[in-house]
């Protein structure tokens, strides 16, 4: 039982830690625009038909760099922007728990598509919205850089995850909350 209560107990301090470290770096609106430009530019350059499709979008929503660390007790943290026709419209944080068979620490980009008009206006609408819990949500978990079925390509949203880094038991999107920062 103590082996138990001390693997708990490392796990809240690590996720405790995590969060700390998270929200005390924010990054400034400037290091965000910078983020969005390079992670776009790298999710164009692994497809070609990614900036066609960037086009097609009624908005692009960024999180350059995702941190999800976990020992049991997992925690993920990102700071990112809404694109919309090219400028940075809002500023968005994700963050998520988990517990579980959570353990490692890896970084990850994600981007986002909003295909309509619709699909964009419910998110910007939203008190706090999940990728998981929403219908019609395409994952892209096999990378940014493949080829995907036209059926996938016809959601209103999808969601593609870049740049994988680490090692960690979980990287599913599904769980983590995205809501607009108030700075």
């Amino acid at each position: 039982m103590n082996r138990i209560a001390n693997l708990v107990m490392n796990s809240t301090l690590l996720l405790l830690a995590l969060c700390c470290s998270s929200w005390a770096s924010s990054m400034s609106k400037a290091e965000i625009n910078t983020g969005v430009d390079a992670t776009l530019q790298a999710f164009y350059a692994q497809n070609p038909s990614h900036q066609q499709l960037v086009s097609k979008a009624a908005a692009v929503l960024v999180f350059p760099h995702v941190t999800k660390a976990g020992l049991g007790v997992g925690g993920e943290h990102g700071e990112g922007a809404l694109w919309v026709g090219g400028d940075i419209k809002k500023y968005y944080t994700i963050n998520g728990a988990s517990v579980g068979a959570t353990l490692g620490v890896a970084q990850r980009s994600e981007i986002i598509l909003f295909m309509t008009s619709a699909a964009r206006d419910k998110f910007e609408h939203s008190n706090g919205w999940t990728v998981g819990a929403q219908a019609g949500v395409a994952v892209a978990s096999r990378g940014a850089g493949v080829e995907y079925d036209t059926q996938t390509l016809r959601r209103p949203i999808l969601s593609f995850v870049m740049d994988e880094k680490g090692l960690i038991g979980d990287l599913s999107l599904a769980g983590a909350k995205i809501t607009p920062t108030t700075g």
